[in-house]
């Protein structure tokens, strides 16, 4: 345990901003997967409505450091491209 009062400051400050991370990463997943929940059902009209709003939180993600920025525009390349490839199918 820190003694100094800026250590303990900051060991709080961390502690809440690593919770807020974990809870944007999750979320960043939880977005994902309902993509592909929708692709695998070949819901296209679904998918793309998913689409729009993953790619909203990988840009948040992004933008607050959480995630690199060639991470965030491989996501949501690769997920573009199977939504993409679903609406050709149809």
């Amino acid at each position: 345990m820190p003694r100094i009062k800026s250590a303990k400051k900051r060991m709080l400050v961390s502690e809440k901003r690593r919770k807020i991370n974990t809870a944007r990463k999750s979320a960043v997943k939880t977005a994902v997967r309902k993509v592909m929940d929708a692709i695998a059902e070949k819901n296209l009209v679904d998918a793309q409505a998913l689409l729009k709003a993953a790619e909203s939180k990988i840009a948040k993600a992004k933008g607050k450091n959480i995630m690199h920025r060639n991470t965030a525009a491989r996501k949501i390349s690769r997920l573009a491209k199977k939504v993409s490839l679903l609406a050709s199918a149809a």
